[in-house]
């Protein structure tokens, strides 16, 4: 299938982004790499009447650790670049998001595809959307009233919804402390499909011993979520199982084609353990 008509503007700084799509409204999108936002095009799922290109803003194209060693990541910084870390930036701290590409589709969408663009779609088995639940990471927002900060557990509201304001657009990714002892495991029916369930996880460690933990689900809800249940396990002390069986108790995944709720529930378990025991092992 072919998108419905549509007007192309392409934008040639971060404000003028912005303007544009203020004068535009709620009828225009942002594009980069446009590996979800075309597709849904295609198939008609989404008909914007104005696409705003912002994929020549190279200033959002940047990977860096500051003096307090957070990881600054602009909004079109390709998966594939962190993938392969070209600049060394990542190191041990954050290890997990550079394993972690290896589950987002194929190498094609690797090399088009954004930070930004999967986060601001959010897609509640966007590997990017689960990460940044489970480091804490902060998102950099810029509009016509300014620039503001917007915590990830503030983000996520639903299907493919999130806080961002039609007139905003997402220009950096911070990760505010190492996370060492992170970890990502999904399972997909096919390499470089969907996830029916994904699972990330962020230990507190010291001396060798769990202090607590964050753990975030995906698939498992409209949006990406936290599991307080499976968290209070970590900073009680209990084991992995223990863990990975109140996550799977606190949730009701829907049942779909794809698997029941009953066999989500159980990929829940199954990799929340995986991901602890990853988590652990770094």
């Amino acid at each position: 299938m072919k998108p419905a008509p549509f007007g192309y503007h392409r934008a040639r700084d971060v404000d003028g982004a912005t303007r544009l799509l203020a004068e535009l409204g709620d009828d225009a999108k942002v594009i980069a790499g446009g590996q979800s936002l075309v597709a849904m095009m295609n198939f008609r799922l989404a008909r914007p009447r104005h696409l705003v290109d912002i994929a020549g803003l190279r200033e959002l194209d940047r990977m860096r650790r500051d003096a307090k060693g957070a990881l600054h990541i602009g909004a079109l910084t390709t998966h594939h670049t962190v993938e392969t870390d070209p600049a060394g930036r990542l190191g041990a701290d954050f290890a997990v998001l550079r394993d972690a590409m290896r589950w987002i589709g194929h190498l094609p969408i690797r090399t088009r595809g954004t930070v930004g663009g999967s986060i601001a779609h959010a897609d509640a088995t966007a590997e990017w959307c689960l990460l940044s639940l489970a480091l804490e990471a902060e998102f950099v927002v810029r509009g016509p009233r300014g620039e503001r900060r917007i915590a990830a557990d503030d983000f996520f509201l639903g299907y493919y919804t999130s806080v961002l304001e039609p007139d905003e657009i997402l220009i950096e990714i911070v990760f505010p402390r190492p996370a060492p002892h992170a970890a990502l495991a999904e399972f997909a029916e096919r390499q470089g499909d969907f996830a029916l369930v994904a699972v990330a996880v962020n230990l507190d460690v010291a001396d060798g011993t769990v202090l607590g933990g964050r753990v975030a689900l995906g698939g498992v809800a409209a949006a990406v979520t936290r599991v307080p249940q499976a968290e209070a396990v970590l900073s009680g002390g209990g084991s992995f199982a223990e863990c990975a069986a109140a996550a799977a108790d606190a949730v009701e995944p829907p049942a779909d084609a794809s698997g029941s709720t009953y066999y989500r529930k159980q990929l829940v378990r199954t990799l929340v353990e995986r991901a602890c025991q990853e988590a652990m092992g770094r």
